[in-house]
């Protein structure tokens, strides 16, 4: 646990890319986060800048992981971006290496990058 914290304490930004499970997040996320959340009046999380991406088998991309990951994320006071969001169909995202199907899709997450680091800016101590 001490690790973990010490690694969230130490990054300037954290980017969270989640699949979707059940209309949420994995639990070992939420877990992950958690740990990090405590002790109480310890939390690693605090004001730090998270972006939030993610990729599911169905239509709508972890729409509902990434909205219920907000969600948690608002609770700890993190500084996660509003804007852009992203939401990927992952057989439409990805070969089966793995490897980006699309220019199209790099740019866009050129893009999303690109706002992520303007973030971080606005949001340093």
């Amino acid at each position: 646990m001490r690790d973990l914290k010490s690694k969230i304490e130490g990054a300037h930004a954290i980017l969270l890319i989640t699949p979707e499970y059940n209309r949420s997040f994995p639990g070992v996320l939420k877990n992950a986060i958690d740990w990090g959340s405590r002790p109480y009046g310890n939390n690693s999380w605090d004001r730090k800048p998270v972006g939030v991406l993610g990729a599911s088998p169905g239509n709508i991309g972890s729409f509902g992981a990434q909205n219920h990951l907000r969600q948690v994320l608002t609770y700890l006071n993190v500084d996660a971006m509003p804007t852009p969001e992203m939401y990927l169909k992952a057989s439409q995202a990805f070969d089966e290496n793995g490897k980006l199907k699309s220019d199209g899709l790099k740019e866009l997450l050129q893009k999303y990058l690109v706002a992520f680091e303007k973030w971080i800016g606005k949001n340093a101590n």
